[in-house]
């Protein structure tokens, strides 16, 4: 009588091909054959599958060339999404150059407002820039200038939501009360916080026609610094 011999679970695999966790092979086959589209429905899924090394015989899926196919929508969307980020890139190093000017531009400048609503536009290829102002809690302190643009008390913080100190907006619905005559042409704007001690709330009105000029992504830093330098400007 042969000896009993106690099956080793590396050397003597089990009978059938069933994982310890999930469906057997069989099953896996079974449910295949009965959804015919389940693939396909889930292209996703070719990136986890080892491609087959032969493919032939009428009627049958090649599912190669859907391999091929999901690897190539994956690659053309990190490639779509390569190139936005560099163009953004590109667009806020653009935008650093043209704010070293318009500062540059300040500080030689006695006016601010009228620097602002004057050469700026040219200087960060621009089609609307303007200082806009609250009413002051003491009408001494009023010192509207003809290049500002008044706001109604409290619009600086509803604008400016959270103590924010930039936003960076498209199709804005405050066009034609902030950028005026040029609010047709404006598809992007920004708005900037203007601190200066003592004096009312304000903000700077940048307004665009190329989007491209106010980028939303990488250009809200030298944003914040052209706020900062307006704010010195007029304190000096």
């Amino acid at each position: 009588m042969e000896k009993d011999r106690t099956k080793h679970p590396v050397s003597d695999p089990p009978s059938d091909s069933k994982a310890p966790n999930g469906p057997s092979a069989g099953e896996v086959e079974e449910y295949l054959r009965a959804h015919p589209d389940f693939l396909a429905e889930r292209p996703e899924l070719y990136r986890a599958l080892a491609p087959p090394r032969r493919v032939h015989g009428d009627g049958l899926t090649d599912h190669m060339a859907a391999m091929l196919g999901a690897e190539r929508e994956r690659a053309s969307a990190l490639d779509a999404e390569l190139r936005l980020a560099l163009d953004a890139e590109r667009a806020g190093l653009g935008l650093v150059s043209r704010v070293r000017l318009a500062v540059l531009a300040l500080m030689r400048s006695d006016h601010v407002p009228e620097t602002v609503a004057q050469e700026w536009p040219n200087l960060l290829g621009l089609e609307s820039c303007t200082l806009c102002v609250e009413p002051p809690d003491n009408p001494a302190q009023l010192w509207m200038r003809p290049e500002q643009r008044p706001l109604a008390r409290g619009m600086v913080e509803s604008l400016l939501v959270r103590g924010r100190d930039v936003l960076v907006r498209d199709k804005p619905a405050e066009a034609a009360h902030l950028h005026g005559e040029a609010a047709a042409l404006i598809t992007r704007d920004a708005l900037i916080r203007v601190v200066v001690g003592g004096q009312p709330q304000m903000l700077l009105a940048l307004g665009a026609r190329d989007a491209n000029a106010l980028p939303a992504r990488h250009g809200t830093e030298p944003l914040v610094f052209l706020g900062r330098a307006v704010a010195a400007a007029i304190a000096r």
